[in-house]
């Protein structure tokens, strides 16, 4: 086993540099921004589907499809996560928004507010948009519908430049905030349960907004990412920076002359070294999409934040990781 107790100080190193409030702590409805304030680790699962979640894989043909609600209340009853990602939207928005529309209006009416002690919600959505550069203004409209649909973060893929992690922020902020939001929130407000005036004041990027309830988290998964990483990590505004470990693996892999595939671990090991120096640099949270043969050591080494699969091995992980945080506390 890895887990030890200099994981605790290797976690705190890589948390925000954000001062904890003086006074009665602040009621947050994302609880992952409430675990990142605390700079406490935060697990996250895949929310649940007829595919397996990731992009491009497809659903199983020897069982029946699940409906929405079915989904959502099996989502809803898994308590050891922090929160629900979606990566369907990364490869568009208008594929794959109709199904993750249907899951988020059935988590709804499955109960995701928790109204003691105060309204919350247990299981945050975050999904993941797709590439903002170089069509921004495509970018823009995709990230206003994402949010409209009522989730509490949006996920970067493919981030080459601080600009391009610009314009994304700026496309989840209102334009009463300096952003490029339109005023149209869709069903927003009713997902969050509140008026649209009070959802306005709510929906702003923390940490740019401190009192903001919208997470950004940025993926860094290319070459010319890691180029620029320290200049990403430096932009106000990133919740979560992460590297593409999965899309990586295919930057350091080649073809050999037998057509053989040859994977330069080092290489990719070093990309993932790299981006969490940058995070440690800029005292940004770095996250990790881990399984239970590597959580303990991201953790050590000072990962924060993790995604894993739905699913058994999904859930073993993260018992694995709040193993070690009960050792940090």
């Amino acid at each position: 086993m890895l887990v030890a107790a200099a994981a605790a100080g290797a976690i705190a190193a890589a948390a925000p540099s954000i001062a904890r409030q003086d006074g009665p702590a602040r009621h947050r409805m994302n609880r992952v921004i409430e675990l990142l304030e605390q700079k406490q680790p935060v697990f996250g699962v895949y929310w649940p589907s007829n595919g397996s979640g990731r992009r491009g894989a497809p659903p199983p043909t020897d069982v029946p499809p699940k409906q929405p609600i079915e989904l959502a209340r099996e989502a809803l009853a898994y308590r050891g996560g922090d929160f629900l990602f979606n990566g369907s939207m990364e490869g568009g928005v208008d594929r794959a928004i109709g199904p993750v529309a249907d899951f988020i209006k059935a988590t709804g009416e499955a109960g995701a507010l928790t109204r003691t002690p105060s309204v919350r919600f247990a299981h945050p959505l975050i999904v993941k948009t797709p590439k903002i550069a170089p069509d921004t203004a495509k970018a823009r409209e995709n990230i206003s519908r994402e949010l409209n649909l009522g989730v509490s973060g949006i996920m970067f893929v493919e981030v080459e430049s601080a600009d391009e992690v610009r314009v994304g922020l700026n496309a989840m902020r209102f334009t009463s905030k300096g952003g490029t939001r339109p005023d149209d929130v869709g069903a927003a407000p009713s997902y969050w349960g509140m008026s649209e005036a009070e959802y306005k004041r709510k929906a702003d990027v923390w940490p740019l907004n401190p009192d903001g309830e919208l997470l950004n988290s940025t993926i860094v998964e290319s070459r010319l990412g890691l180029v620029h990483v320290r200049e990403i990590a430096a932009v106000t505004g990133i919740g979560v920076l992460w590297p593409g470990a999965g899309t990586l693996r295919g930057v350091f892999s080649t073809t050999g002359a037998n057509g053989e595939r040859i994977f330069d671990q080092a290489g990719w090991e070093q990309a993932i070294q790299t981006v969490l120096a940058a995070c440690k640099e800029f005292h940004v949270p770095c996250g990790f999409p881990a399984t239970p043969n590597d959580i303990e050591l991201r953790m050590k080494q000072g990962f924060s934040v993790f995604v894993m699969n739905w699913g058994d091995a999904g859930f073993k992980a993260i018992d694995l990781g709040r193993a070690a945080r009960r050792i940090r506390n």
